[in-house]
């Protein structure tokens, strides 16, 4: 309560205060027949007691009328509830406030929502009112945590462990690959800058400067529209280290993370487990595991191998080959005839990949159009390699490695979400599982064209050191020193030893990914004059904050997010200018015919 008028806040008054008088502002919540008020602000709710003395009538008669949502200040005496009138769902329950005066600082409008956080608002009404959805309790306490655990971050970096908080130009020029980048025009014709989708060239060229350790709070830009956890702007953790390896870094995270972790969440164990790209892939059909249940990829082509079955031989005859399956727990029980035909659909319709499915009834036996095909010998294998119990249901998938995994871990998070939409507790929602990935490759196929290669996530990351060699030889076989922070099934942060050698930087944007090393001058030439072995990583803070406090989506833990298309629904953004406006940077928009008539009408 320094350096403001009242004397304390909403949610700080309790049984101690009995006899006080006190001066409260906030907003009023609720109002009951002239009775009483409960007055809010950002701590919590404290009831005042309108009275209905003659002396008073000024006071009753202010605040009885007040709308919800008005802006008041209430001066008056804390006295305790009266026996058996105590509230212990409030932290204020024991006492009320006895009004003696009152002032409406602001009269508020009627209402486009209740600000409750039980009624159901439109995604789409919050944003464009966000002001007021900034009221709710779920927001306020989601920022709250927000800036506490930032504000612990930089102690752990800054304070205790000697990085400098440096801020990195947000007009930039183009990156090459990765994400599409926003252009900002520039008053030289033809000329953008680039909004940076992440400092990554500057931190590196900090760390030839001799900073040795950097950190920021940064905001990034990527023009790739809206997805549940991602926005056009977002901000990250943003950290790089000279002389370090990536145990270095890991073990600086796990520090940082268990530093700055919310008391009320429990606490987190370090060292954070570990797997590799490949294991992900075979274990879970996914770079970012959620290992909070079981459910694991197995591979059971050993058992069919000896089996006639002309899928079977099929898939085995692939390069890659293999036939895989997941056994869904108490399946016959939790999920529908219907359950699981949106499964093999959705296997079919995104992964273009055939699914089986294989039942094990209470008695024991096997039901499915594979098992008449199958000798005991092979059903009882099956039963013991899947661990299968009566009433488990699996679904089985044959073809190519790669995309056999990513479909079953695809139907993998399908069936967890239907064994727990129909009652089966299978994640523990308090639980937080870390896990390193790590061993990535260093290039992938581009989608477009699977003959030409692009980096897996930077052009910037160094070989593995067991590698290098193959990077002149082989490249599609290089792994890299990447590594990803999981945090229950989502990515919440990634980083790499970089190339500090500007020869092998120079080979890898020219030779490897045919890219023009003339964008990207200015940083091989630095690699040039010394530059230290380094490496880094990047925190996405607005999903980290997101999972820490069980929000369903980023926009609910930033203030004023973007909508699911990218615009701000509040301030009408992006919107247009006029000509006038766009000369200066040579700039003339070209309308799409339907927009031309819809301007003339």
């Amino acid at each position: 309560n320094s350096f403001v008028t009242r004397t304390n806040t909403c949610g700080e008054l309790r049984a101690a205060h009995v006899g006080q008088k006190v001066t409260l502002y906030g907003w009023v919540q609720y109002q009951r027949q002239g009775l009483f008020l409960v007055l809010r602000d950002f701590q919590g709710l404290t009831q005042v007691i309108i009275p209905q003395d003659e002396a008073h009538s000024h006071v009753k008669e202010l605040l009885s009328n007040a709308p919800l949502e008005s802006v008041v200040r209430v001066t008056g005496t804390v006295s305790p509830r009266p026996l058996g009138q105590e509230n212990p769902k409030m932290p204020t329950g024991d006492i009320e406030v006895k009004a003696e005066t009152a002032e409406i600082l602001n009269s508020c409008k009627k209402l486009p929502f209740e600000i409750k956080d039980f009624i159901k608002k439109s995604e789409a009404l919050r944003m464009q009112y966000r002001y007021l959805d900034l009221r709710s309790f779920r927001l306020q306490s989601a920022l709250r945590l927000r800036s506490r655990v930032v504000m612990r971050m930089r102690e752990y970096l800054c304070n205790l462990h000697g990085f400098v908080d440096v801020e990195t130009p947000t007009l930039f020029k183009r990156t090459p690959g990765g994400a599409k980048e926003f252009l900002v025009p520039s008053r030289e014709a033809g000329k953008f800058y680039s909004l940076p989708q992440s400092p990554q060239q500057f931190k590196q060229l900090l760390m030839v400067g001799g900073l040795d350790r950097y950190f920021q709070v940064a905001r990034c830009y990527r023009d790739e529209g809206s997805r549940p956890d991602r926005q056009p702007e977002f901000t990250q953790i943003d950290i790089e280290m000279s002389f370090v390896d990536q145990a270095g870094i890991q073990r600086l995270i796990e520090g940082l993370l268990q530093h700055s972790w919310p008391e009320e969440r429990g606490s987190i164990m370090t060292p954070f487990p570990s797997m590799t790209y490949e294991e992900a892939l075979a274990e879970y059909g996914t770079d970012k595991p959620d290992t909070r249940f079981g459910m694991k990829i197995v591979d059971i082509s050993d058992v069919l191998r000896g089996s006639d079955l002309n899928f079977v031989q099929n898939a085995l005859s692939y390069p890659h080959g293999s036939i895989r399956a997941i056994c869904i727990p108490q399946g016959v029980r939790y999920l529908t005839n219907k359950d699981l035909e949106s499964l093999k659909e959705s296997a079919k319709s995104q992964f273009n990949q055939e699914i089986m499915e294989i039942i094990r009834r209470p008695d024991g036996s096997l039901k499915s159009l594979l098992t008449k095909f199958l000798g005991a010998k092979e059903r009882s294998e099956l039963i013991q390699v899947l661990n299968m119990q009566e009433g488990d249901v699996v679904l089985l998938a044959a073809g190519e490695h790669k995309q056999v995994c990513s479909a079953l871990g695809a139907l993998r998070l399908l069936s967890a979400n239907l064994l727990e939409a129909a009652g089966l507790a299978l994640r523990d929602p308090t639980a937080f599982h870390f896990l390193w990935v790590v061993d990535f490759p260093l290039f992938l196929p581009k989608a477009e064209n699977p003959t030409e290669l692009e980096s897996a996530h930077h052009p910037f990351t160094a070989p593995h050191p067991s590698d290098a060699s193959l990077l002149y030889s082989d490249p599609t076989k290089v792994r890299s020193q990447h590594y990803d922070l999981v945090l229950n099934g989502s990515e919440v942060g990634g980083g790499s030893i970089r190339i500090h050698s500007a020869e092998q930087q120079r080979f890898v944007l020219e030779k490897v990914l045919k890219e023009d090393c003339e964008v990207l001058s200015h940083l091989i030439e630095a690699l040039e004059f010394g530059a230290p072995p380094h490496g880094g990583i990047a925190l996405g803070l607005d999903r980290l904050i997101s999972l820490i406090v069980d929000a369903p989506s980023i926009r609910d833990v930033i203030a004023f997010p973007k909508s699911f298309r990218g615009r701000d629904l509040m301030g009408n953004a992006p919107d247009y200018v006029t000509p006038e406006e766009l000369e200066p940077y040579h700039i003339q928009v070209s309308w799409p015919l339907e927009e031309k008539e819809a301007k003339k009408n």
